[in-house]
């Protein structure tokens, strides 16, 4: 058995229905991958062969959550961020052949390796700034072959860094070139074939789907979500990012994990998330990003007790983002939410919206040691501060972040 206790600590425990859970002079032990003990400094049992980290007053959270990512995929669109500025819409640089379609071309033409060698850094960047755990999306290989190897990509890249990453299906994202004009085709394609055979092989974990004008109708979706829930797969959905279609609805009646973007999201349907117990995962870079306007109802999830969580949607074409520290500060100036609220969004939130909340997302007893030591007194500065990382040290299942098994 291996111990570490952490002393003279102010804990971030997130344990609570509302703010931070804050605990000055705190102590924690942490027994093999598992927070065992926390309390006052005067109460820390005695650990005589436990590894003693001095805090000295740093803010300690649990590992940061992303909950949302497309981070393997070929190439870049840098020139499509120039055609938006010249006056381009998303919608319309997408009906002309560019947007998801022009990186489903580079991810083809990519091998394992090759994807596994761009997405390093853009991981590597996020794990920088605590995250210990995130999503990985399929979707831009969009037939049988591709979408395997981009979840394949998203596997070796877990195992070789060790960290936790939950593998999604987004096989519809968007429609194929060889498909223009028979969706509904493609979708039975997802559902008979591509879907089957990624989960046979042990390659998903969630399945998600793109519900929008530029991609597909709600029954389309809901044919994709009704599928995965046969195969025992949870399921979640990307809905009213660019226009109000009603996917929210159907994918929280479906018990949805979370659904995600929501700019568009009618406030009088906020109510049915809330009974459904999805999780409305925010995504403030792609609405930087594509400069929108229609802000998400954030009062209304509010008041109706939906959980917030925050993600950095780490994409090429509407968020290359790779920072949460930056997504924090982006939703509370971009959308009202307090920083408790934004650290929230990024820990227990986020693992609600993985569906992972018991076991990690917050500093409690039985929960996994995933712990970050941050060089603040105070976790508003994590979000206040832009451009800086005052990331200190990382605990990853009650390992140093870099410690091997050996």
């Amino acid at each position: 058995m291996s111990q570490t206790l952490f002393t003279n600590a102010t804990l971030a425990c997130i344990d609570g229905d509302t703010g931070y859970g804050l605990r000055g002079d705190y102590s924690l032990l942490v027994e093999d991958d598992q927070i065992k003990w926390l309390g006052p400094m005067a109460e820390r049992p005695t650990t005589p062969d436990a590894e003693i980290i001095d805090c000295q007053q740093r803010l300690v959270t649990p590992g940061l959550i992303d909950c949302h990512t497309h981070l393997v995929y070929g190439g870049d669109r840098a020139d499509e961020f120039e055609r938006r500025l010249e006056g381009a819409s998303y919608a319309e640089i997408a009906a002309a052949g560019g947007g998801i379609v022009s990186t489903v071309n580079a991810t083809r033409a990519a091998s394992i390796d090759d994807l596994f060698e761009q997405a390093l850094p853009r991981l590597q960047q996020l794990m920088s700034e605590g995250v210990t755990t995130l999503e990985i999306k399929s979707g831009y290989g969009l037939d049988c072959d591709n979408e395997i190897k981009m979840l394949r990509v998203a596997g070796q890249l877990e195992t070789e860094l060790g960290l936790r990453i939950q593998k999604t299906f987004l096989g519809a994202h968007a429609l194929p070139p060889e498909f223009e004009g028979r969706s509904d085709d493609y979708i039975s394609l997802v559902c008979d074939e591509m879907l089957p055979r990624a989960h046979a092989e042990g390659l998903v974990d969630a399945v998600d789907v793109f519900i929008e004008s530029i991609a597909f109708s709600v029954a389309q979706g809901e044919r994709v979500l009704a599928r995965a829930q046969e195969l025992g797969l949870p399921v979640k959905a990307h809905v009213e990012q660019l226009s109000d279609l009603g996917g929210a609805v159907m994918a929280a009646a479906r018990g949805a994990l979370s659904v995600d973007h929501l700019e568009y999201l009618k406030t009088e349907d906020v109510a049915r998330l809330a009974l459904a117990n999805s999780v409305a995962v925010l995504l403030p870079g792609a609405f930087y990003f594509l400069r929108e306007q229609q802000l998400p109802p954030i009062t209304a999830l509010r008041q109706q007790g939906v959980p917030i969580a925050l993600a950095s949607d780490a994409n090429p074409g509407s968020s290359p983002v790779h920072s949460l520290l930056l997504i924090m500060n982006m939703a509370c100036t971009l959308f009202h939410l307090t920083p408790a609220e934004a650290l929230r969004g990024v820990t227990l939130n986020a693992a609600r919206a993985l569906g992972m909340a018991r076991e990690i997302g917050s500093l409690e007893t039985g929960k996994q040691a995933d712990i970050v030591i941050w060089d603040v007194e105070r976790p508003s500065l994590l979000s206040y501060r832009v451009g800086m990382n005052p990331c200190r040290a990382v605990m990853q299942g009650g390992k140093w972040r870099g410690q091997s098994d050996g």
